[in-house]
């Protein structure tokens, strides 16, 4: 079972992180948001295979009407994760938000 803390630890790790509020939650940037806190227990995070995650386990990962615009965002149920794949996931939405330093990972 992941948590915020874990999202925390694990997005400040990489290369050029910040942490600051976004909608008066916590919010981690690379270039651009790469993460963000939704609610209590659910993190923000962008994936190339949103359709792909949503469509074998809806209910770990999701999206609201207000996600709709972007196809990359998804939400994510941290109890649902353990902390391997809330890594994965994080390293990805590093890569889109823009993040450097990571080149030839993967």
């Amino acid at each position: 079972m992941a948590t915020e803390h874990d999202v925390r630890r694990i997005s400040l790790e990489l290369p050029g992180v910040t942490e600051r509020p976004s909608w008066g939650q916590p919010a981690w940037f690379a270039k651009t948001l790469m993460a963000r806190i939704w609610e209590p227990g659910v993190v923000t995070v962008k994936t190339e295979e949103r359709e792909a995650l949503a469509g074998t386990d809806p209910d770990t990962f999701y999206w609201t009407p207000h996600h709709e615009r972007s196809s990359q965002l998804v939400l994510v149920r941290l109890d649902r994760i353990d902390e391997a794949l809330l890594a994965e996931l994080l390293l990805d939405s590093y890569r889109i938000a823009g993040g450097a330093g990571l080149s030839g990972s993967r």
